[in-house]
């Protein structure tokens, strides 16, 4: 019996030599590794995310620059239409334009009747830059003499030299 033993000490000698003998060195590896991968795909992941959020604040500074820069046009533009659309501005670029200011209005009824007495619009120099002709450089129209007396100028550029008529209205047949 003791060389049964001796066999069976000798077979599980035999065994446990090929058994690695304490703890197991293989299960670690792929731990290992796997915590290696994790690691190095959140660093990769934080500056690929740290690169876009860089990129979206250039961005976004550059936005508001631009923002600024168009409301500062914006406003400078609105400066420009409110000193155009000014009293005085309006009816320096009227006259400019032979404008002249109206007499007082007449009203058309939807029956056809006028309410109000139309009177012609007048030239009225108020600018002191329309210089007067002389009477005498303008010729009369023939057959027409000037008033005797009259010491009104000749009418400037500014003014119409004809009187300008309103028409009648037409009816349209309804």
């Amino acid at each position: 019996m003791t060389r049964t033993a001796e066999q069976m000490k000798g077979r599980a000698g035999r065994l446990a030599r090929l058994m690695p003998s304490g703890p197991s060195t293989a299960a670690r590896t792929p731990f290992v590794l796997l915590v290696v991968l994790l690691l190095a795909g959140g660093l990769i992941s934080l500056l690929v995310l740290n690169s876009a959020l860089n990129e979206g604040s250039f961005r976004l500074s550059k936005l508001k620059r631009e923002t600024t820069e168009l409301t500062d046009e914006q406003q400078a533009l609105q400066r420009d239409v409110d000193s155009y659309s000014e009293p005085d501005a309006l009816e320096r670029r009227a006259r400019e334009l032979g404008m002249v200011p109206g007499g007082s209005p007449a009203f058309l009824n939807p029956d056809g009747t006028v309410s109000g007495v139309p009177e012609r619009a007048t030239a009225q120099p108020s600018t002191p830059t329309a210089v007067p002709v002389p009477e005498a450089s303008v010729p009369a129209p023939t057959g027409q003499s000037s008033p005797a007396g009259s010491a009104s100028p000749s009418p400037s550029p500014l003014t119409p030299s004809t009187a300008a008529t309103t028409p009648a209205p037409t009816s349209t047949g309804r």
